[in-house]
């Protein structure tokens, strides 16, 4: 159950990543908003997993997660940029992301 936690988590952070760049410096009100609703869920949930799971593999899957999330995000709705190293990186991150959380240890 931790782990779901961090995962959505990790979505969470996505979220309020993306509704960072559409507030354009807090300047529109709703997707400030939005990001202040993704980013307490964010941490809020991040907080409630690190009841049960090691600190630096929990953080470094919210992280990477979000990350990833974020990138494929822009790319795909946001106009990014698209490239063969981009996505080569953003599939290591999740390998890693993988990795890490079969290696997380629960209390």
């Amino acid at each position: 159950m931790a782990w779901l936690l961090v995962i959505v988590a990790g979505m969470l952070e996505t979220g309020f990543a993306v509704c960072l760049k559409l507030s354009h410096g807090f300047t529109r009100l709703w997707p400030t908003i939005a990001f202040a609703s993704f980013a307490l869920g964010s941490f809020g949930l991040l907080t409630l997993s690190l009841r049960k799971l090691d600190v630096g593999p929990a953080y470094a899957v919210w992280t990477g997660i979000g990350a990833a999330g974020t990138a494929i995000y822009g790319m795909v709705f946001l106009g990014d940029l698209v490239s063969t190293l981009k996505i080569v990186s953003i599939s290591l991150v999740i390998v890693g992301v993988i990795g890490l959380q079969l290696s997380g240890s629960a209390h």
